[in-house]
């Protein structure tokens, strides 16, 4: 297995992942309709990212054993947790914290797809340079949107606690 290999895979756990985190983080925060809708919308980003780089491990021969996804069971718990917290003052600090979280995942994916561009553009690979050149950019979104939503909440959560 290639060092190519290991940053598609690392890369496709990654993008899974922020998935699962942006919709738990959706759902965690169902009665915040801004953070909802864009989480959710975010998501998808990262699933079309987690199925291009599934793709890609497949035609580079390289296993990459299935993710489990969240049952129907737990997205009830986890709305009806949303519903519950909803009401209660330590909601603000448990967005900031999922934010942070998700900011945090966002950048380490970044880092995987600057490697696979700069490793792509070495090896004069175009079909990896244009998936790199095509999901990038909606990473850097997902980063800056979780940043903007920290600098725009922070003073307000923080200073009224």
């Amino acid at each position: 297995m290639t060092g190519i290999d290991l940053t598609l895979r690392a890369l496709h756990h990654g993008e899974q992942h922020l998935a699962e985190e942006l919709t738990a983080v959706a759902e965690r925060h169902r009665t915040e309709h801004e953070i909802h809708h864009i989480a959710t919308d975010l998501a998808r980003w990262s699933t079309e990212h987690a199925q291009r780089l599934a793709d890609t491990l497949r035609d580079h021969d390289v296993d990459d054993p299935p993710q489990d996804s969240s049952s129907g069971l737990l997205s009830t718990l986890r709305e009806k947790a949303a519903e519950a917290l909803g009401r209660r003052p330590e909601p603000g600090l448990l967005l900031l914290r999922d934010l942070r979280g998700l900011h945090l995942d966002a950048t380490r994916n970044s880092l995987h797809w600057e490697m696979l561009a700069q490793a792509a553009q070495a090896t004069k690979d175009d079909e990896l340079l244009a998936l790199a050149s095509a999901c990038h950019p909606q990473t850097l979104r997902q980063m800056r949107w979780t940043n903007t939503m920290i600098k725009q909440l922070s003073p307000q959560i923080l200073s009224s606690l």
